[in-house]
């Protein structure tokens, strides 16, 4: 496709503005004045549109296609969200419209919604209290992790050490390092789940806390999961949830029931916000009783008369997260679709992401490795191996990549890292069978051509506007001014 200074044609405008008629009053100073016209192509609105609209349909979204990654939970969003998050009374309101002779502040619509998130959540996930001031489900483990540390400053303790499971999000030990903790890796037995048995000879007087996905990258539930939190409160650890996973386990499993202190969960994956291209997102986190005055400040409050105010009296607060509220917007999505779905809603959105993450797993794991070996069910996504397939030179990446031709997203492919040439695979709740059955008919068909002619795979993708790119190269070379 060419650039749009390459279709630009010399003369031809867009638009032809007739002369000025009124007196002009000043002139700019010469050192303001361009010494040449600036380097803008020229062209024809069609021209114009039919360029930027040829562009957008080289993207790949939600809304044209499915888009497996596992971990990162993209589904489809209901449109309704976004015509609330496009509502002027909140997109056009400031954070810092003033206070009424009253006192009363005047964004109450806004805080009522924060208020009243905060008790969705904290319902939903069995925590006393949330923070809704984390951009994003990293910044939201930065949050918990330093909850932790002022927990223990403020009590004495002397605690340097985070343990983290060996198929942790890798922002798990950055978020704790980052806070000033050392990271202790425990490693996972061959069922795919953290070795309690090592946990257990990790767990010392040093040990800060754990900080564990549930379900885990794996898409499994560690059975033993209160007998594990119990071992960490047993040296006055806390113990952190990332919930990176929770819709696989909204309506039938709250964090706080089974002993985690600290959870965040991305509402941007889990409650209708728009995940892909690096944002928005938002992570709010929540905590036990015991860890509520480390909260971030301000704190919305609710008065008898049913005002809101941002109360600021928390000495033991972490601080300040991020300026105002929060991402506001990707709250209040989150907010509208939780409306949408109420409290019985849950479980069935549970219930189908684990459905489909089980009904993709039968139909594809005689065609690839299955590395589990667990006998329980996986829940909202499953974990394939290509270690078939490279025997004959096929690996995960050229598999990813062939899927495009097939016209899908790749699946999230090397991660976790526990496991070779893996391939990740989350479906989500919202695809249908179809939908399914068409990507499993695609892999199925892959893995076929993996053993006949296995060297047709390594120069996929062939039907997008670019090809197999020097995946190094293009992220050390960066290369914008081509496209």
């Amino acid at each position: 496709m060419k650039t749009i200074f390459e279709k630009s044609i010399p003369g031809r405008r867009s638009t032809r503005p007739v002369a000025s008629d009124v007196p002009t009053k000043a002139k700019l100073a010469p050192n303001l004045l361009r010494k040449q016209p600036a380097a803008l192509p020229e062209l024809s609105e069609l021209d114009v549109v039919r360029h930027f609209t040829g562009l957008s349909r080289l993207n790949f979204g939600v809304d044209t296609g499915f888009y497996p990654l596992g971990s990162c939970t993209m589904k489809y969003n209901p449109k309704l969200a976004e015509v609330v998050g496009r509502n002027p009374g909140f997109a056009m309101l400031h954070p810092l419209l003033p206070q009424l002779p009253g006192g009363e502040i005047m964004v109450q619509g806004a805080l009522a919604v924060l208020y009243e998130m905060d008790r969705l959540l904290s319902e939903i996930s069995g925590m006393a209290g949330f923070t809704m001031q984390p951009l994003a489900g990293a910044h939201g483990e930065l949050t918990g992790v330093l909850i932790i540390a002022a927990y223990h400053k403020d009590r004495g303790n002397h605690k340097k050490t985070i343990l983290i499971p060996d198929s942790a999000h890798g922002t798990n030990p950055a978020s704790a390092a980052i806070a000033g903790f050392t990271v202790k890796t425990i490693p996972s037995s061959e069922d795919g789940l953290l070795d309690v048995e090592a946990l257990e000879a990790a767990l010392d007087d040093d040990v800060a806390g754990l900080m564990l996905t549930c379900p885990n990258t794996l898409g499994l539930t560690h059975p033993r999961i209160k007998e594990i939190t119990d071992l960490v409160h047993a040296v006055d650890g806390l113990v952190y949830c990332d919930g990176a996973n929770t819709n696989a386990m909204l309506g039938r499993c709250r964090p706080g029931d089974v002993g985690f202190d600290v959870v965040h969960i991305n509402l941007h994956k889990t409650f209708a916000t728009p995940h892909g291209g690096g944002g928005p997102g938002a992570g709010p986190v929540g905590v036990v009783e015991k860890l509520m005055p480390y909260l971030p400040v301000s704190v919305v409050r609710e008065r008898q008369d049913g005002t809101y105010y941002l109360e600021y009296d928390h000495p033991k607060s972490i601080g300040y997260m991020s300026p105002f509220y929060g991402n506001f917007a990707v709250i209040l999505k989150a907010y509208t679709y939780l409306l949408m779905v109420g409290s019985e809603g849950l479980p069935r959105i549970s219930g189908n992401a684990v459905l489909n993450a089980n009904y993709v797993l039968a139909r594809l794991r005689e065609h690839y490795e299955y590395p589990v070996k667990s006998k329980q069910p996986c829940k909202h996504e499953c974990v394939l191996s290509a270690v078939r397939q490279a025997k004959s030179g096929v690996r995960a990446l050229d598999i990813a990549k062939t899927l495009m031709d097939y016209g899908f997203h790749s699946p999230t492919i090397y991660f976790p890292l526990t496991v070779k040439e893996c391939i990740m695979i989350e479906p989500t709740e919202t695809e249908s069978k179809e939908m399914l059955d068409a990507f499993c008919d695609a892999m199925i068909d892959i893995a076929r051509i993996a053993d006949e002619n296995p060297e047709s795979l390594h120069d996929t993708p062939r039907s997008t506007p670019v090809s197999r790119l020097d995946e190094v190269k293009a992220a050390k070379e960066l290369d914008v001014a081509s496209y």
